[in-house]
């Protein structure tokens, strides 16, 4: 009990010492936290929304792609009409109804304006059911009555401020269907980001599926008192053959999104906690430099203690219990910090596009027991070996100054093992870099990063002494005395320095690394771009993502004038049998012949303009090697919904390239000779060149062509440079903003060492201030001082991370990414900032420091 209490006394009476490391807990804990709510509410509403839409039981065809509902080209996976008519003869069935479903659309306004999400959710239209009243209601208007009437929810209709009678346009791969709005409906439950289209059935069947008799799926319900289960059973014995068809009831179904929808969430869920872990890590420095400085500012009271007879035990539970407190304390106010944190989140979803409602707001039980759990045995661990310091503390010590001699065998020890696991690292990260393979290269890249940065850590004092003096010279020798007691506080307790700077080294580590590897990146595109692409123009979906073109767009591209030609790529399956045997399921590329100027392609055997020819082809330099293939072998294709061919390999290309690695070609006359033209896949890009001078007048005729269709973009090749580089440097800046949180608990770091180091030297500034330094000289003192320990932090993290980023180069130059590019100018700049966070974390105790009365001060023990 007296240990309790004098732990506690101890607490409160250091609170103002403990409150920074209690924000480092924190945040933490908010992080992990907030996170598991915030992704735990996503679950909650997609459930919801999933539960609310799946019918008793839905009969569909198997997917032959792997799940993959729409192939590519771009039309739903269907089956018969008649397939209704027998589902509603099973026993149990009181009512089965066919949709008609397609998310490859796009709905454009009365000014050519898409309406869909801008948050990645899909649009969907479809045909008004029954199994639609699950989860929807129509709150103004009526169901569409002909193919000029269409139903709008009411999100996209209130986001983009249309009503009843506005015009909308959907373009599908059919061709385009121009609709007054009808009625708008409203989800009953959270609409997560969807923008859905109703149509009359007939509409939908033809438009949506390209065909009048058939649908995309059966909704069937089940008779009173007939079971899910049950009635999967009876609509199996109805259709008699069932392969081919996907039978699920409405678990399953249910289940089945779910999952498709968890692995996103987990990959979104996991990423953020690896930052929070991050910022745990860092937090754990801070952790360990307050209570290494409480124990050493303690050491007579300790020493008194141990004198009238507490054991080391006692002394060392005495730490560890305000570690318990401060870690309680921390995390209960983290755990609060991490639902307003998740409630941030979705506001910020909802900006986005991605509605999510405060209504489903989760708060799993696990989840405060997992921040509490976490936040206190990551404290109390961090001020373990605090506490056993202050367990050895010596009687005698009540009788010396404040602090303790530094363990000089210790600081050896660590020193050897902190080179030992740095050497090794390093010799990790230079095997990597002399990998042949970026598989065989990941793990030892992996080791390193780790060697490296757990050897940093450890031998950060010994740097701290190295560093520090160089710094010193460079930056602090010119403020005079103040510059030289600034140094020698530094240097006066080098483990604390390179606790305190390693904080910092993390977090601008990861940031160095992520630069090269960004930079690199772009470079090696921008490379690839310059010497393969010789089209003027690239016409895709909007932002590069996945679609298609649909030929009503390929059309209207056709009649642009000042055009030298058009290019266009569609993607085929196929299944391949080579010379040897081997049966493969590969894409093949369907090409205009004017794609091997648009495109540079090197070829290892044969040329390229004989693979356009007539029942002719090529082969990437893998394939051919792997299959034995030579120019002159026929390959059996048999083409995914047409007939099979056998095709003469003209041309084998090299597969040392970024663009089309390994693809094969065909000209895409040829493949219409076997496939059907209803089977014969969309554009997935399109290339232009412009004629002679006329590069200026093509470019705005060809965005002018486009106007009516806003899916799509024209990019010639600066546009396109730059779009990679802001999508490069966007997934950046999302990355450095989760790495800000672990900054952020650094520079809570280095002001919580400045704080206490003040307090420290509380007797030593009275007698400075008496013999005649100023406030002013003092507050530039402790500025000086905690620059130098950010810059100290900040060159360690810098080199450290251009080192990974360096060696991750490598291996992503196996890949085709060759070019190392050093992003000088954001290294710069972070170390420039790194000076001011610096400056920035010693205002407080500077300012502390210069309010001290100096006679108090000299008076304090």
């Amino acid at each position: 009990m007296t240990v309790w209490k004098t732990s506690r006394r101890n607490f409160f009476a250091h609170k103002g010492r403990m409150a920074l490391s209690a924000v480092a807990v924190l945040l933490s804990v908010a992080f992990v936290c907030g996170t598991l709510v915030f992704t735990d509410t996503m679950n909650t509403t997609f459930d919801k929304l999933f539960a609310a839409t799946a019918p008793d039981v839905t009969v569909r065809l198997e997917d032959p792609d792997e799940n993959e509902r729409l192939p590519k080209n771009g039309k739903p996976v269907t089956l018969p009409a008649a397939t209704v008519e027998k589902v509603a003869g099973a026993t149990g069935v009181e009512h089965a109804e066919g949709a008609a479903v397609s998310t490859s659309v796009t709905v454009v306004d009365s000014h050519d304006k898409n309406i869909g999400p801008t948050s990645g959710g899909p649009t969907i239209a479809r045909n008004w059911t029954k199994n639609d009243l699950r989860s929807m209601e129509i709150t103004s208007g009526r169901v569409p009555r002909g193919p000029t009437e269409a139903m709008l929810d009411a999100d996209t209709a209130d986001k983009h401020h249309l009503k009843i009678g506005d015009s909308l346009r959907t373009i599908t791969p059919n061709g385009d269907i121009n609709a007054e709005i009808s009625g708008i409906v409203t989800f009953k439950v959270t609409n997560p980001g969807a923008a859905v289209v109703y149509f009359d059935t007939a509409t939908a069947q033809t438009k949506l599926l390209g065909a009048p008799d058939v649908f995309s799926v059966v909704f069937v319900s089940a008779e009173s008192g007939v079971s899910h289960t049950e009635l999967k059973k009876n609509v199996a014995t109805a259709l008699g053959d069932t392969s081919g068809y996907e039978l699920q009831t409405q678990k399953e179904a249910t289940d089945a999104s779910k999952d498709s929808m968890g692995s996103f969430l987990d990959v979104m869920k996991y990423a953020m906690l690896g930052f929070a872990g991050i910022a745990l890590l860092v937090g754990i420095f801070l952790i360990v430099n307050t209570f290494s400085m409480l124990v050493a500012q303690r050491t007579r009271e300790i020493g008194l203690m141990r004198a009238i007879g507490s054991s080391r035990k006692q002394v060392n539970r005495s730490v560890l219990i305000e570690a318990l407190f401060l870690g309680v304390v921390g995390s209960l106010l983290g755990v609060g910090a991490g639902v307003g944190l998740a409630v941030g989140l979705m506001k910020l979803m909802g900006a986005m596009g991605m509605e999510l409602s405060t209504e489903d707001l989760t708060v799993a039980w696990t989840t405060p027991v997992i921040g509490l759990v976490l936040g206190i045995v990551v404290t109390v661990v961090a001020a373990y070996f605090p506490a056993r310091r202050a367990g050895k503390v010596s009687p005698m010590a009540a009788l010396r100054d404040a602090g303790t001699p530094a363990d000089g065998r210790a600081g050896r020890v660590r020193a050897a093992i902190g080179l030992v696991l740095t050497l090794a690292g390093g010799a990790a990260l230079l095997a990597a870099t002399r990998a042949d393979k970026a598989s065989e290269g990941s793990p030892l890249l992996g080791a390193g990063v780790l060697f490296t940065l757990i050897g940093f850590i450890v031998i950060g004092p010994l740097l701290a002494s190295f560093v520090v003096r160089v710094l010193s010279a460079v930056m602090l020798r010119m403020f005079g005395p103040v510059g030289r007691l600034a140094e020698r506080n530094a240097l006066r307790n080098p483990r604390r320095t390179g606790a305190t700077g390693a904080a910092l080294m993390v977090g601008l580590a990861l940031v160095a690394c992520l630069s090269v590897v960004g930079s690199s990146m772009v470079a090696s595109a921008t490379e690839e771009l310059d010497k393969s692409v010789g089209a003027d123009f690239i016409v895709q979906p909007a932002g590069g993502g996945g679609g298609l073109i649909v030929d009503q767009a390929a059309k209207a591209l056709k009649t642009v004038p000042d055009i030298e030609h058009l290019t266009g790529y569609k993607v085929l399956g196929a299944r391949l049998t080579a010379p040897d045997g081997t049966i493969e399921n590969k894409a093949l590329a369907a090409v205009d012949p004017t794609y091997k100027d648009d495109v540079r392609r090197e070829t290892v055997s044969g040329e390229l303009a004989a693979a356009y020819g007539k029942d002719s082809m090529s082969v990437g330099e893998t394939y051919a090697t792997k299959h034995r293939v030579k120019v002159g072998d026929r390959i059996t294709v048999a083409f995914k919904g047409g007939e099979t061919a056998k095709l003469k390999v003209a041309a084998i290309t090299s597969d040392d390239v970024n663009i089309d690695k390994g693809a094969m070609y065909v000209n895409i006359t040829t493949a219409a000779q076997y496939v059907p033209a209803d089977a014969l896949p969309q554009n997935m890009i399109m290339f232009a060149k412009a004629a002679d001078g006329k590069e200026k007048e093509a470019y705005a005729a060809l965005k002018s062509a486009l106007a009516k269709y806003p899916q799509y973009e024209v990019k010639n090749q600066a546009d396109f440079k730059e779009q990679l580089q802001d999508q490069i440097g966007q997934l950046l800046n999302i990355v450095y903003g989760l790495l800000a949180l672990a900054i952020i608990v650094a520079v809570l770091g280095v002001v919580n060492t400045l704080a206490l180091s003040v307090v420290e030297r509380t007797r030593e500034i009275g007698l400075m201030r008496a013999i005649g330094l100023s406030r002013r000289q003092l507050r530039r003192m402790i500025r000086l001082e905690s620059v130098v320990i950010a810059v100290f932090g900040a060159l360690l993290g810098l080199g450290l991370g251009m080192g990974w980023g360096t060696a991750a180069q490598k291996l992503l130059a196996l890949e085709g990414l060759g070019v190392l590019e050093i992003p000088w100018p954001t290294i710069l700049t972070v170390f420039v900032a790194s000076a001011f966070v610096g400056l920035f974390a010693a205002l407080v105790p500077a300012f502390r420091a210069g309010r001290m009365n100096v006679l108090n001060a000299i008076a304090t023990d």
